[in-house]
Parts: C-alpha cells; sequence; structure tokens
C-alpha cells in the first residue's frame, strides 16, 4: 500500500480515485450516523452518559477497535476483499465501485430520515454485490463461498445476540436481587459506559474493517497496490476511517440513539449494561470468525432480548417489525439500485 504523501499526491492526478474515495467517505459517514449510534445508544439512552461524552467514547474506541483487531485479525476485511470480483479493467472496477458507494449512501440517508437503524453492512454488501454483476456481466463477479458466511453471521449474530440479552439481564437481576437498588444502580450506571465501550470498540472492528476493506480496493485498483493482509493495512487508512465515522456519528446519531435507545425498548440502567455487553460479545466472536455481521442487527436484537427478559411487553414490536422490514429489503433494494447505478455508471464514464 502507498504512504500518506503518495496517495495525496494521486489523488491529484486522478479524478476517478478521488470522486471514489469522496463516495467511500460518504459511506463511512452514512455509517457512524446510522451503525456507529447503536453502539452507544442504551448508555445515552438510560442516561448513564451524555451525548457528548458518548461521542468522545465512541472516537476512541472505534479507532482502537479497528487498530487493534487488524493487528490481530482481517478476516472480516479479507472476506469483504474476496466477496465480489470486479473484473481485470480497473477503470471499469471504479466506476462500478463508485456507482455501489451511490447507492449505499442513497438507500442509507432514506432509511435515517425515517429514523430507522438500517443496516449499512447489509447496504456495503448489496452494493458492492449488485455492481460486481453489473461489471461482470453475470453472477461471476459473486464469489458465493465468501458470501454465505454473510447468511451464517446474520443468524448467528440474531440468534445469540438476543439470546445472551436474555441470559445476561437475568443473570444481573439474580446477582443483585439483594442489592440495595442505589447501590445496584450506580454499578449499573458505570457498567453500561463500560459495555458501550466494549460496543464501539467491536463496531471498530466489524464495520471499520469492511468499510476500510472497500478503501483499500480502490487504491489498490487506481495504483495497482497490492490488496489484503499480506499487503497490510495502513495506519493512516485506518486514522481516516475512524475519524469520518465518529464525525457521522456526531452530526446525525442522535436521531438513532433515540430511536433505538429510548423509544423501542424502554431499558432500565442494568437491562443496557446486559444488552450491551451482550452484542460486543457476539460482534468479537463473529469478527474473528470472519463473519461479516450488521452491528445494528446484533445490537438491536440484544437490546430486545434484554426488554423481552423482564416480559415482552417492554418491546415495541412495531419498531422492531419496521426494522426487520428494512433489514429484509436492504439486500434486493440496494442491491438493485448498486446494479443499476453501475450499468448507467459504465456506460457514461
Amino acid at each position: 500500500m502507498p504512504s500518506l504523501s503518495e496517495f495525496a499526491a494521486a489523488l491529484t492526478t486522478n479524478p476517478l480515485l478521488l470522486l471514489s474515495m469522496v463516495l467511500v467517505g460518504a459511506t463511512i459517514f452514512v455509517n457512524g450516523a446510522t451503525d456507529a449510534a447503536n453502539a452507544i445508544a442504551e448508555a445515552v439512552g438510560t442516561r448513564s452518559i451524555t451525548f457528548e461524552g458518548a461521542i468522545a467514547l465512541s472516537v476512541a474506541c472505534n479507532f482502537l477497535g479497528l487498530a487493534g483487531s487488524v493487528a490481530v485479525s482481517t478476516a472480516v476485511a479479507d472476506t469483504i476483499s474476496g466477496m465480489v470480483d470486479f473484473g481485470g479493467d480497473s477503470h471499469a472496477a471504479l466506476v462500478a465501485l463508485s456507482a455501489a458507494m451511490v447507492a449505499i449512501v442513497v438507500w442509507g440517508v432514506a432509511a435515517w430520515a425515517f429514523g430507522i437503524p438500517t443496516s449499512e453492512s447489509h447496504a456495503l454488501i448489496a452494493g458492492l454485490s449488485g455492481a460486481a454483476i453489473a461489471v461482470s456481466g453475470g453472477p461471476g463477479g459473486i464469489n458465493f463461498n465468501e458470501w454465505v458466511k454473510v447468511i451464517y453471521g446474520l443468524v448467528f449474530s440474531t440468534v445469540l445476540g438476543f439470546g445472551l440479552g436474555w441470559a445476561i439481564t437475568r443473570g444481573i437481576r439474580h446477582a443483585f436481587a439483594e442489592t440495595r437498588y442505589s447501590t445496584a444502580n450506580r454499578i449499573m450506571s458505570h457498567l453500561q459506559v463500560v459495555g458501550a465501550a466494549f460496543g464501539a470498540l467491536m463496531h471498530g472492528a466489524q464495520d471499520g474493517q469492511k468499510f476500510m476493506s472497500t478503501a483499500t480496493i480502490i487504491v489498490g485498483l487506481a495504483l495497482g497496490a497490492g490488496v489484503g493482509a499480506s499487503e497490510g493495512y495502513p495506519l493512516w487508512l485506518m486514522l481516516a476511517c475512524a475519524v469520518i465515522m465518529s464525525v457521522g456519528t456526531a452530526v446525525g446519531g442522535k436521531k438513532i440513539i433515540k430511536t433505538v435507545g429510548t423509544q423501542m425498548v424502554r431499558l432500565e440502567k442494568y437491562q443496557g449494561a446486559a444488552a450491551s455487553l451482550s452484542a460486543g460479545i457476539s460482534l468479537l466472536l463473529a469478527t474473528f470468525g470472519g463473519m461479516p455481521v450488521s452491528t445494528t442487527h446484533t445490537k438491536t436484537a440484544a437490546i430486545m432480548g434484554a426488554g423481552a427478559s423482564k416480559s415482552i411487553k417492554h418491546v415495541d414490536w412495531a419498531i422492531a417489525y419496521d426494522m426487520v422490514l428494512t433489514w429484509v429489503l436492504t439486500f434486493p433494494g440496494c442491491g438493485l439500485i448498486g446494479y443499476v447505478l453501475a450499468w448507467l455508471f459504465l456506460r457514461v464514464f
């Protein structure tokens, strides 16, 4: 991979590279406004931490999660890199990738406008898949051996997130059954912040790797550099992804935090702590298992499990239904947009 100075010089001479990187930055920004906000939603919703404090926590932990996970394993990034094939024509591949990024932003902004925390991870996978099919002229652009990991991750994150949310909430309630309420609440406030930090770390590890991998593919195509773990992922690219994601959370995260942290389930502090820890554990296992899962999907499943542990009446199933419907529509919807835009872009550019 090139150094930061080499990359900056290339941006001034390669307009397509510049456009592609701006679009990737836009998708990362939207991810911060939607997906990253979920990592800190419960802590803000239960008033264990202020919104400003949560944003600062998100900035630090998303970067540390990305950098730390890459130092140990690049399984998720490599899955994304190997999932699609844009062919040997670098110009056509960059045009198609740009179209995929536009599709992801369009889909994410539409969902954000309705306050529904759609999965930017699923949108990324769908958009890339649609564009790869367009540039290759058929399903040959998809590596189904890698793509099937998305299905595994979808089931894994839902079942484990909900199950752990339910079980850890029940365990905490049992462990503190004889503790004074004010004391337990104070302990849970601290645990909630720890859980939020853990969730942000794992969001950086999961989503940071996905978008970093996409940016790496673009740089590799434009400059002829190697792509993947064997070539290494540069520190400047990790930092750029983390910063852009955090700015997105600061600018647009409040609406999603309100939906997830206060409307879908009315959580007490111990439930919020349990949900954060459950989602973090699920994401940790998925990340090092190489499964590109949705952090939104995992977190909301954990929140619903935490709420349902007390009573199913504590979950607003109408909001949950809207989110599930959005997830179901994301793959065909964003994939179709990615395909159509790539088909058009390839003929215009």
